[in-house]
């Protein structure tokens, strides 16, 4: 049936259950048309730390015959293999081993932070055991200083050794082990260099105190491994909680179910559970699995999904998925996906895949740590010989300067300055209700000065809204109202809502029935009445959307326009005063889009504009040289998406516009399209930022290494605050 004019221009997509979900057949699709010839394996690298780790594991996977791609996350410790089918995990593990790199292959039942809260507990107890000795040691330090000579000098000193030697075995084992894993693969990696620091700091003190020398640094060498360790935890810290979205993801995911068999509650694992299986989800409790309510009634809390913090309820027959929150009673879910199956796990490896993508910031620090790490063993050696030299033979002295060297050059914070800013961004992002889908997004985010709107679907929700009831009759209305009960048109829908919205009850009418393409009829006080078309109610068209109502010859036009996007006025006004050039394009008709236009203070409008034109539209702002951001979620978008510089579409979007799109927007408001061209424009200064940082410590560090005025102490402690300051540079991202 037909109430009025066909009502928006795009096909609209299913309603789905987890609007942050939705995204994930776009990663569906495209495994899907290479599903014959690839396939993606996920494992987990413990020990991977620095950017040569990256460019090591990578090399080493795309060199195995049938490796398509592979992308190494930093933050995340994992790559990510895109590999023909006859390429299995273990193969790909054998081959990280035989390059010293530690590597499993990821339980999709298990949260991927497990692995990260292992390792921060680890760092944790050597930590306290670095504390322990170093205070220790100390205390006998004070007792040489003061004045004991001889034998009893010696004492002290063995006794020192003996508490300091295995400290710094234990201790350094980080270092000790990521720096043997390096030298077996023929590469000098960052721990390197304060692996060889803290083993001559060491061995220095062994010498001083066999050849009874009056000072031993077993106290330098136990404070190095405790300065070293708690920058490497506090960089730890600093990195867990700038999370990126990929871990709040993983985060919801729940490692075991209760499965009901014949009735019984029996708690299972998740990676044991099956589609077709039944899972009783109490409240209060997460949904660990994708699947559809047989039994029970409740709400549903999809805030961490969606940003949208009103629950929604829920029922037999609504889809669920992995995740939501249970809130106020108990569900039975059949399941329809499990495990990596669920839409949540695919993705959260999907936006990992992105967090890891290179950008040409990220080869910058690649290339300029391939360079760095000889260099810093080089200046060490140089600064060595030229010091034995220079003091005639002290070998102490010249140790000393060599170790402060390798430490204080070390380019930790080097290898930080992208990741640490992608990682954090991409959190914030997922925060305010927007999921990456690719890892350069952020990079041209940062150029945007155009941003291009469609119209239905994008600034608006599809779905339309009576204007100005109150300006008509109450009777009038509660006769439009009464007739529009009767019909399940969207527009008949809308006026039924509105008047009940307004307080307007229903008038009595009978004989209510629908005529198909018309509209609706019936009688009211013997006259009849009718509701639709406008010929058919003998009423002149309006130019805006509308329905009409007849009675006894007279007609009354209720209009409608599309109900707005929450936040589309925010995101207009701060895109405008951040100084962006906005325009609307739609292939709806003028008035409604000169409405639209007039309502968002957009003065560049283009109404009736088909596919194609969109396209070209963008292409020529692309000529001009302008930097497109195009948002849209039809089928007629899915050109001028492509041709943006970047790209945004709703989770409600079709899957096509959702294929085309870098950035997926989780919930309704679409305020968060300006918050995320500033956190672009932010990350690309934070990056360049880290490098500033980076680069202008080893200016300065450098040098006084190398005259002698840092002690391998001092070194360590700038080296660990270096590092730590570009994290907490890329946590600034507001």
């Amino acid at each position: 049936m037909a109430l009025a004019e066909d009502f928006g221009d795009t096909g609209r997509a299913p309603v789905s259950a987890c609007p942050a979900c939705v995204v994930v057949p776009a990663a569906e699709r495209i495994a899907a048309l290479r599903a014959d010839r690839a396939g993606r394996i996920v494992l987990s690298l413990p020990n991977a730390d620095g950017a040569q780790s990256i460019s090591t594991v990578e090399a080493a996977v795309q060199a195995v015959p049938g490796v398509i791609s592979a992308r190494v996350n930093l933050t995340l410790k994992r790559v990510s293999v895109e590999a023909q089918p006859s390429v299995t995990a273990a193969q790909l593990i054998a081959v990280l081993e035989g390059q010293g790199q530690e590597a499993h292959e990821l339980d999709p039942g298990l949260l991927s932070v497990t692995e990260t809260d292992r390792q921060g507990r680890e760092l944790l107890m050597r930590l306290g055991v670095a504390f322990f000795s170093m205070m220790n040691v100390m205390l006998l330090s004070v007792a040489v200083w003061s004045g004991a000579e001889a034998a009893t000098r010696d004492l002290f000193h063995w006794i020192s050794g003996a508490i300091a030697l295995p400290t710094v075995i234990f201790a350094g084992q980080p270092f000790f082990k990521s720096a043997w894993a390096s030298l077996r693969q023929g590469k000098l990696g960052m721990d390197v260099p304060i692996s060889l620091a803290l083993i001559l700091a060491s061995s220095i003190s062994v010498y001083e105190t066999a050849m009874s020398g009056h000072h031993a640094y077993f106290d330098a060498a136990v404070m190095l491994a405790f300065f070293l360790l708690l920058g490497r935890y506090l960089d730890h810290r600093t990195r867990a909680v700038a999370r990126s979205a990929a871990e709040e993801l993983a985060a919801l995911e729940v490692p075991r179910a209760v499965l009901l068999v014949d009735g019984n509650e029996v708690e299972m694992p998740i990676a044991e559970i099956h589609p077709g299986d039944r899972v009783l989800v109490r409240p209060g409790a997460r949904m660990p699995v994708d699947g559809v309510v047989i039994h029970g009634a409740s709400e549903l809390d999809r805030s961490l999904l969606t940003g949208e913090s009103l629950p929604v309820p829920a029922g037999i027959g609504t889809t669920v998925s992995a995740g939501e929150v249970n809130l106020t009673g108990p569900l039975t879910v059949e399941v329809t996906a499990a495990g990596k199956d669920t839409s949540l796990h695919r993705m959260a490896d999907l936006v990992a895949v992105a967090e890891g993508t290179k950008t040409r910031y990220t080869s910058l620090a690649d290339r300029a740590s391939r360079l760095y790490s000889p260099l810093v063993h080089i200046l060490s050696f140089s600064a060595f010989g030229y010091w034995m030299w220079a003091t005639g033979g002290d070998i102490r002295y010249a140790i000393n300067i060599s170790a402060a060297v390798l430490i204080i050059t070390c380019p930790c914070a080097l290898g930080l300055a992208v990741p640490a800013v992608i990682t954090s961004a991409s959190g914030r992002l997922f925060r305010k209700g927007l999921l990456i889908k690719h890892g350069t997004a952020l990079e041209r985010l940062a150029e945007v000065d155009t941003v291009v709107f469609d119209k239905t679907g994008t600034l608006t929700l599809g779905t339309p809204e009576p204007v100005a009831l109150a300006d008509h009759p109450v009777d009038a209305v509660a006769l439009a109202a009464a007739l529009a009960a009767g019909s399940s048109h969207p527009l008949a829908r809308a006026l039924a809502e509105g008047a009940k919205a307004s307080g307007i009850a229903p008038a009595e009418v009978t004989d209510i029935r629908e005529v198909p393409g018309q509209g609706v009829e019936g009688r009211f006080q013997g006259a009849r009445v009718r509701l639709g078309r406008a010929d058919w109610c003998g009423a002149t068209p309006a130019e805006m959307t509308a329905t009409y109502l007849s009675l006894n010859g007279q007609s009354h036009a209720f209009a409608f326009t599309d109900r707005l996007r929450p936040g589309a006025e925010a995101a207009v006004k701060a895109l405008k005063a951040a100084g962006m050039q906005v325009e609307l394009l739609s292939g709806d008709a003028p008035a409604p889009v000169r409405e639209m236009a007039d309502r968002l203070g957009i003065s560049a409008w283009q109404a009736g504009v088909l596919p194609a034109e969109k396209a070209a539209r963008v292409a020529a702002l692309s000529a001009e040289g302008r930097k497109v951001l195009m948002v849209g979620d039809g089928l007629n978008d899915t050109a001028a998406l492509t041709a943006a510089l970047v790209s945004i579409s709703p989770a409600s979007a079709l899957d096509a516009a959702r294929v085309a799109s870098d950035i997926v927007l989780l919930g309704q408001d679409i305020a968060p399209i300006a918050d995320a061209l500033r956190i672009g424009r932010q990350s690309a200064r934070r990056m360049i930022e880290n490098f500033v940082i980076s680069g202008g410590y080893n200016v300065v560090a450098v040098p006084l290494a190398l005259i002698g005025h840092a002690t391998p102490l001092a070194a360590a402690l700038a080296m660990s605050l270096s590092s730590i300051t570009v994290s907490l540079n890329a946590m600034r991202l507001k």
